[in-house]
């Protein structure tokens, strides 16, 4: 039905993606995309349905105790859940309710196996310690949902004050390196002479090394978030069940606290850039906020 080669589906993949996407989904997700792109006319919210399936089947295999299986069903169910996306960009059958039904989506797949996982072993061991491990991630969950788009009205509330401050006549570091990642922060200039505002030189200040760390992974396709949603729910639901019963609260403990930091240091990163806005800019200047 196509002729699309995997180099085409490799280009249609993000430009950058959580390293758990990357290393250990994306090498099976290219190649199923590269099938369901030649030989079918599923479409990328069929995908997304079909996601949803193999999540509940998850949930329902965690419930009745038999962890590996719902560890595989959640691999499996994320995996097609990063074919809609390739599919989309491919093939330019993405609609706007697809946005909805994805992000719904995953929210119904980690609560029911959060569920699944927690109370089915709270009624094989008796050990309240389960459920309070499965409130524990349907909380962090949201709580990253909430916390994402609240953190980026600060960071375009901050953007709108330095620009009113400089006269609207500025480039932002983050802006040019968006658009050329693998440039070190000490090297960026703005091609059009313009004042370049950097909102996160406190924060380069004070850990030098990020940003090697950031070029690092933006050359092997990878964010800087390194402990995310993704690799959050992939500890907790394939992980920790592969490992046995006994993994689970640990795990989630474990991971839960490292997501949790990861998510101030994003509070902490807006806190900075917020507070060094200048009360006046020179005109002309080259401005490192």
């Amino acid at each position: 039905m196509g002729g699309f080669t995997l180099d085409d589906i490799l280009a249609a993949r993000k430009s950058r993606d959580s390293w758990w996407t990357v290393f250990l989904v994306d090498p099976l997700a290219c190649r199923l995309a590269l099938v369901v792109a030649n030989h079918t006319s599923i479409t990328p919210n069929g995908l997304t349905r079909l996601s949803m399936a193999v999540g509940a089947g998850s949930a329902v295999a965690f419930a009745e105790g038999a962890l590996a299986l719902g560890a595989v069903l959640f691999y499996l169910s994320f995996t097609v859940d990063c074919m809609d996306g390739k599919i989309a960009r491919l093939k330019g059958t993405g609609t706007p309710f697809g946005l909805w039904l994805d992000y719904v989506g995953d929210r119904i797949r980690v609560v029911a196996c959060a569920f699944g996982l927690g109370f089915g072993e709270y009624t094989r061991s008796g050990d309240t310690d389960y459920i309070f491990a499965a409130m524990g991630v349907i909380v962090l969950d949201l709580f990253r949902y909430i916390n994402g788009p609240q953190l980026k009205r600060v960071k375009e509330a901050t953007r709108d004050l330095a620009l009113s401050r400089m006269g609207g006549d500025c480039a932002f570091v983050e802006d040019v390196l968006r658009t050329r990642p693998r440039t070190e922060v000490g090297e960026v200039a703005a091609e059009d002479g313009r004042t370049l505002v950097d909102l996160q030189k406190e924060f380069h200040a004070r850990f030098p090394w990020y940003d090697r760390f950031r070029v690092f992974l933006v050359r092997r396709r990878v964010r800087t978030h390194v402990i995310s949603g993704i690799e959050f729910h992939a500890a907790v639901f394939v992980v920790a069940p592969l490992l046995g019963m006994w993994a689970v609260v640990p795990v989630a403990a474990g991971t839960g606290a490292l997501l949790l930091a990861f998510e101030m240091s994003l509070v902490y990163r807006v806190w900075l850039a917020a507070r060094q806005i200048p009360a006046s800019a020179p005109e002309g200047e080259r401005i490192l906020v």
